[in-house]
């Protein structure tokens, strides 16, 4: 007859690692998603032509910066990451927005050309999502556009050497003093900078319902045309 083990008890956790009460109450929040619902019927065949509507309500609600986007990249070693970008413009082409070629993203970017695009609308209670494949914009798009920032913008796009360790706030401040009395009132478009196009090959509209029976409609594309179906949420 062997004896019976006393139950074990799990040592308790370090003071380091316990949870603290914030944490603890993230589980208990809760929201009701009752504002909106999203049916075939009434979204648009076209993917674009939905975007523009609900980005369109988005504007016109005041949001806070509804032209902000995440984006998601994969590099070499198939980790992902995202950070957030604003959108500057989209049409039949795709999405495009701008930024430092020789950053991370734009890095990953170079070896994988396949990214996904998220957009959050809080009180709206919607969710887009476009993934497809990115290319560079021309040189001609890119000029005009930077040609359209401010100053300073123009100029912290030759100061940042984004991505990269720097010594401190101290070296950022410096090279854009540097880079302002080379370039004075006319900064040229740096070679490492410009935009972005991403080609949607599929697209998704989330709005949220009660009961967590929330509407999802995909769109992709099948011998040159959108499907469009419901997924569960």
């Amino acid at each position: 007859m062997t004896a019976s083990l006393p139950p074990s008890v799990p040592a308790p956790l370090p003071p380091s690692q316990s949870p603290s009460p914030l944490a603890a109450s993230v589980a208990d929040l809760r929201k009701s998603y009752e504002r909106a619902e999203l049916s075939e019927d009434a979204s648009d065949a076209d993917p674009l032509r939905q975007f523009d509507l609900w980005l369109g309500e988005a504007l016109s609600a005041q949001l806070p910066e509804p032209n902000a986007m995440t984006v998601a990249t994969v590099g070499a070693d198939l980790r992902p990451s995202t950070r957030i970008v604003l959108i500057k413009g989209y049409d039949q082409r795709g999405i495009v927005w701008y930024t430092n070629y020789d950053s991370r993203k734009g890095r990953q970017l170079a070896g994988n050309p396949f990214a996904a695009l998220q957009f959050h609308w809080v009180e709206l209670e919607r969710v887009v999502r476009i993934e497809g494949v990115v290319e560079k914009v021309s040189d001609e798009e890119s000029d005009a556009y930077f040609a359209s920032r401010p100053l300073d913008s123009r100029i912290g796009a030759w100061a940042s050497p984004q991505s990269q360790v720097i010594a401190g706030r101290g070296a950022l401040v410096a090279n854009a003093a540097r880079y302002a009395a080379q370039f004075m009132l006319q900064p040229p478009r740096p070679p490492h900078w410009g935009g972005y196009r991403l080609k949607p090959e599929q697209w998704e509209f989330w709005q949220g319902r009660k009961s967590r029976l929330h509407d999802r409609l995909r769109y992709r594309q099948e011998a040159g045309a959108w499907i469009r179906e419901r997924l569960a949420p």
